[in-house]
C-alpha cells in the first residue's frame, strides 16, 4: 500500500485577547458617593471621604512620579504607571463584583422573609438578627468599601492622565502576527506587477 503524503500540521497558538478593566466598568459596578453616602447612613456605617480618598491617591501617584522621575525615561514612566493605575482598577472592580453579589444575596433572603408558609426563613430568636438582617448589613459594609476602592482608583487614574498626558487605559495584549518575510513581500511586489 502507498501513503499519501500529508501536509505538515502547523501548531498555531492561539491567544484569545482579553479584555481590559476600565474605570468605567469600576463606576458601573461601585456605588457612586451619593449611593454610598445613602447605605452608609442607613446602616449606621460611617460616611466617608470620597473625594479626599481621591485626592490622596492623586497625590500619592503624582509624588511617586516625580521621585523616579530622573530614573526612568518617559515610557518606561509610563508603563510602570499604567501597571500600578492597573492594579487600582482591578481591586476596584473586584470589590464592585463582590458588592453585586452581596447585593442579589441580602435581596433574596428578604424576599424569602415576606413569604408567610416558610418557617427556615423567620427572624432569630429574640435578640438576634435574622439571616436576612445579616447579609443586609453585609452588603452595607462591602458597599462602602467598594466605594472607597472606586475612588482611590478614581485618584490614581487622573494622576496617571496628570503625569503621562492621556487618560488611562488598560493594557491589552495584541494577539502575535506572523512577521512577514522579506521573500514574501518581495512575492507579493512582483505580483502586484502582474496587475
Amino acid at each position: 500500500m502507498t501513503k499519501t503524503a500529508r501536509a505538515p500540521r502547523t501548531n498555531a497558538r492561539v491567544i484569545p485577547l482579553r479584555r481590559g478593566t476600565t474605570i468605567e466598568m469600576v463606576r458601573l459596578v461601585c456605588p457612586d458617593a451619593a449611593q454610598a453616602t445613602r447605605i452608609a447612613e442607613s446602616f449606621g456605617l460611617p460616611v466617608l471621604d470620597g473625594d479626599a480618598i481621591c485626592d490622596l491617591h492623586q497625590r500619592l501617584i503624582s509624588e511617586t512620579a516625580d521621585a523616579l522621575g530622573e530614573g526612568l525615561n518617559e515610557r518606561a514612566m509610563q508603563i510602570h504607571l499604567q501597571r500600578i493605575v492597573g492594579s487600582y482598577v482591578g481591586s476596584a472592580h473586584g470589590a464592585g463584583q463582590f458588592y453585586s453579589r452581596a447585593v442579589t444575596e441580602a435581596r433574596e433572603a428578604t424576599a424569602k422573609l415576606a413569604n408567610d408558609t416558610r418557617d427556615e426563613d423567620l427572624d432569630g430568636p429574640v435578640g438576634f438578627e435574622s439571616a436576612a438582617q445579616r447579609k443586609r448589613e453585609f452588603a452595607a459594609e462591602v458597599a462602602v468599601q467598594a466605594h472607597a476602592l472606586r475612588m482611590a482608583a478614581e485618584g490614581a487614574a487622573a494622576a496617571y492622565e496628570h503625569v503621562v498626558g492621556e487618560s488611562w487605559k488598560p493594557f491589552e495584549r495584541q494577539p502575535d502576527q506572523p512577521a512577514e518575510t522579506v521573500s514574501r513581500k518581495a512575492a507579493e511586489v512582483q505580483m502586484a506587477a502582474f496587475g
